[in-house]
């Protein structure tokens, strides 16, 4: 009986020894597997900067952490799966940043659920009661501080905006500038260089479109001027226009010539002069002799002076209100207006554009 019993203890006992020695026999097979698949990891220049953590259980290989693309996740599978002894490789590497690990989608964890952060409570402001002191009288208010002073410069109205710039319009060369003289113009006393004043007697228009009202003020110069002489008998005036005032800006512009004179009698002259003489020679030589004949050549040249004096042509005299045609020559442009000129408007010569 003791023989048996002493049979049976030591049969339970090998076995209790051989389930240790095959339990860490399995550890250290699990503990390998879980160092080599990470070694095979770690080879690989796309997996070693990750962060995957390996699980090894009686052949079976748990992989969990994030990589960067599906071809890192497959990689990884195929290194786990390559491992002698490893019959099942669960793959639970997920495709992108770490985040991927702490916030698991749907699918990986069903039975998670994510919860909404919550909105955050309206603050309610408490009424404070005055305080009261001992002798339940209200204690005095706290000083608060001023408000702040408002900055002058936000007080200031804003500037108002520029005026809108008014369109111009330029008129062609070859325009027809008709004026009507204030100044009178003679040439027995004009000087070249002398201003003289005008106002449109027709308005400018460009197109049948009127940029210029009539009786606008002009103003120009005699460009040349020559009294009647006494023996050469012409006289000469030539002007020309300068500026056109519209409205309060003056525009310079260039006109053509207006220009008039009398019939030279510079032939006409000699021809009475000498008819004179004859007939002075001709009476002297008839009543005198030749001594006669000298005094009456003299006299009847003074005589034929006499007649080219009497018949002496006037000078050249352009009265106010005298209507001159101008042409212009070269382009100008100003702003256009509809605005009748006002009364008693006059061109200062000293303005300019």
């Amino acid at each position: 009986m003791n023989a048996k019993l002493s049979n049976l203890w030591q049969a339970a006992l090998c076995a209790a020894l051989l389930a240790i020695s095959v339990a860490c026999s399995k550890t250290a097979n699990d503990a390998q597997v879980v160092s080599d698949v990470q070694a095979k990891l770690g080879t690989d220049s796309g997996l070693a900067n990750n962060q995957l953590t390996v699980q090894s259980s009686n052949g079976t290989v748990t992989l969990s952490g994030a990589v960067d693309n599906d071809a890192e996740r497959e990689a990884a599978a195929k290194y786990a799966a390559s491992e002698p002894g490893v019959k099942t490789v669960i793959n639970n590497l997920q495709v992108g940043t770490a985040e991927a690990i702490i916030k698991p989608s749907p699918e990986s964890a069903p039975n998670q659920t994510v919860q909404k952060p919550r909105p955050p409570r309206a603050r309610t402001t408490r009424r404070e009661e005055p305080q009261m002191q001992a002798d339940n009288s209200p204690a005095p208010p706290v000083d608060q501080p001023a408000p702040p002073s408002p900055d002058p410069a936000a007080q200031q109205p804003a500037a108002p905006p520029p005026p809108p710039q008014l369109a111009s319009v330029t008129v062609p060369s070859g325009t027809a500038i008709v004026v009507r003289l204030i100044d009178t113009i003679d040439s027995s006393t004009a000087q070249a260089g002398d201003k003289f004043h005008a106002t449109l007697d027709a308005p400018i228009a460009i197109d049948g479109d009127v940029v210029v009202p009539a009786h606008y003020d002009v103003q120009g110069h005699v460009v040349n001027a020559q009294a009647s002489g006494k023996f050469a008998g012409q006289a000469l005036l030539t002007l020309q226009l300068d500026r056109i005032k519209v409205g309060d800006r003056t525009y310079d512009i260039q006109s053509d010539q207006f220009s008039q004179k009398t019939n030279s009698r510079g032939k006409n002259t000699a021809e009475k002069v000498g008819a004179g003489a004859v007939a002075g020679a001709i009476l002297g030589g008839i009543f005198g002799g030749g001594k006669g004949a000298a005094i009456g050549s003299a006299a009847g040249a003074g005589a034929g002076g006499g007649v080219q004096a009497a018949s002496k042509k006037p000078d050249i005299k352009l009265s106010s209100e005298k209507v001159l045609n101008f042409t212009l020559q070269a382009p100008v442009t100003l702003v256009p207006t509809t605005k009748p000129a006002r009364e008693g408007q006059r061109l200062d010569s000293s303005n300019s554009q």
